[in-house]
């Protein structure tokens, strides 16, 4: 595949792609004229209303006289609260993840007993067939982990005896199983990729049955396979936060989506990664840890808030930065005045930063927080409320776990297989429909024209329409 790919030109390519921006321009009015809710979104910033859920609630503004008003964020899984949640096990010292993932498929939370026997279920499930490590994992590295753990999801289906059945009980053997094994084919393809890609050790440690799924990876990526019981609980915590997010989210939608074609559990879940992997969506932490370490070569002293509020302002008008003109990190599409991961993370990144290395990146990301509004607002026109997302704050905490950063995106997907999950099972259990919605054509009509009286139309630079326009 890679030498049928270099073997085309890049002078092909680029004749080929001006033949293909020509007759791909839709104009910004078009948009206006037919009422089209661009990203599937109203007109003041909501969600279209494509479904109903029990599994959880994303609440950041209420309505009054049809008038959204900001409010405090609130992260609602299965009718508790998930800073309740995260409370709750901080106080009595223990971890917290499967009881989430339990509460996320059954819909109540777990007695002593019955998470003692989830949890021991999940450590067994954890486990993969040696020669499908392997074949898939080993044998055919890959630079990136979430494309790697896609395609291996997908190659767990030849595995599976029975692969299509989509009864209740079918699919939450598969999701049970796609939980455990899920973190344990990370861990693999980030070793394979270190010696594949970075010319380091790899190392493979034993599954162990009587540790927790965050103690699980850190001992799984560790080549001493050691960790305090503080940076697992830590870990933990970051778990239990990702595991959901609504039906809502791009990547979750995207298994509601492909569930209601009828498809397997494997296809679902492995275009859900896709999803998550856009830095617009679950890769956005990694261009957080990115931005600051942008930030700290560019500025002098990136904790002076005068200094920080300058480049900040260069990174918006597209002067410095990727070019994107965004702040990664912050604004989110339903909270306002704050998202409840975000604070949860923001105080343990506080806590656990505090004299050490990572107090300057805590410091600038903090000055981030507080800048940012005030920036968009001066230089966007932007008033509405703009709050610090979960990823402003993700990544710092990962550092400090000494986690690399190509494994920053695949740890939120590890958590996050419990509510795309939890999903899939709600949407065949109660979805009676394929997903369709509408494009409308604005294409002019055209007429078969006989080959040997077609005419070239040749592209000119004039021609060329911004990314916003079309």
């Amino acid at each position: 595949m890679s030498e049928f790919i270099s073997s085309i030109s890049k002078s092909t390519i680029e004749s080929l792609c001006e033949e293909l921006i020509k007759n791909n321009r839709i104009k910004s009015e078009y948009y206006r004229r037919y009422e089209v809710k661009r990203g599937l979104r109203n007109p003041d910033g909501t969600g279209v209303m494509a479904g109903l859920t029990r599994v959880c609630s994303v609440e950041g503004y209420y309505i009054d006289d049809g008038e959204r008003v900001p409010k405090d964020g609130r992260l609602i899984y299965r009718g508790i609260d998930m800073s309740e949640i995260v409370d709750g096990c901080k106080k009595e010292n223990r971890f917290g993840f499967e009881e989430v993932a339990w509460l996320l498929l059954f819909g109540d939370l777990p007695t002593r007993s019955q998470l003692e026997a989830f949890t021991n279920t999940l450590a067994q499930a954890r486990e993969l067939p040696d020669e499908f490590i392997e074949d898939l994992i080993i044998k055919a590295p890959s630079r990136n982990i979430m494309n790697k753990v896609a395609s291996t999801v997908l190659n767990l289906y030849s595995y599976d005896e029975n692969p299509d059945d989509t009864s209740i009980e079918n699919v939450l053997r598969q999701s049970i199983q796609l939980i455990a094994q899920i973190p344990t084919i990370m861990a693999y393809a980030y070793q394979v990729k270190r010696r594949n890609f970075d010319h380091k050790s790899m190392y493979i440690h034993q599954n162990k049955t009587d540790i927790t799924m965050a103690e699980s990876i850190l001992r799984s990526i560790r080549a001493d396979k050691k960790y305090t019981d503080e940076e697992a609980k830590i870990l933990d915590t970051c778990m239990m936060i990702h595991a959901e997010h609504g039906g809502g989210n791009n990547s979750t939608f995207t298994t509601r989506c492909v569930t209601s074609t009828g498809s397997d559990t494997y296809s679902a879940i492995a275009a859900s990664i896709g999803a998550l992997k856009g830095p617009r969506h679950g890769g956005a932490n990694i261009k957080v840890h990115e931005m600051v370490m942008d930030i700290k070569e560019n500025v002098k002293d990136p904790t002076d808030e005068g200094q920080l509020a300058d480049y900040l302002a260069k990174i918006i008008k597209k002067e410095a930065g990727d070019g994107s003109g965004l702040i990664y990190g912050m604004g989110h599409a339903v909270y306002t005045l704050s998202d409840p991961r975000a604070v949860i993370l923001k105080n343990d990144a506080r806590k656990y930063s505090k004299n050490t290395e990572y107090e300057e990146d805590f410091k600038i990301l903090d000055g981030i927080e507080r800048i940012t509004p005030e920036l968009f607002c001066k230089y966007k026109g932007i008033k509405k409320k703009i709050c610090a997302n979960v990823d402003l704050y993700s990544g710092l905490v990962y550092s400090m776990l000494n986690i690399p950063e190509e494994l920053f995106t695949p740890l939120f997907m590890s958590a996050r297989i419990a509510g795309w999950s939890a999903h899939r099972i709600e949407e065949i259990y109660t979805g009676s429909k394929i997903m369709r919605p509408a494009y409308k054509n604005v294409s002019l009509p055209k007429k078969f024209v006989p080959i040997d009286e077609r005419v070239e139309n040749h592209f000119t630079s004039g021609d060329y329409i911004p990314n916003e326009e079309r």
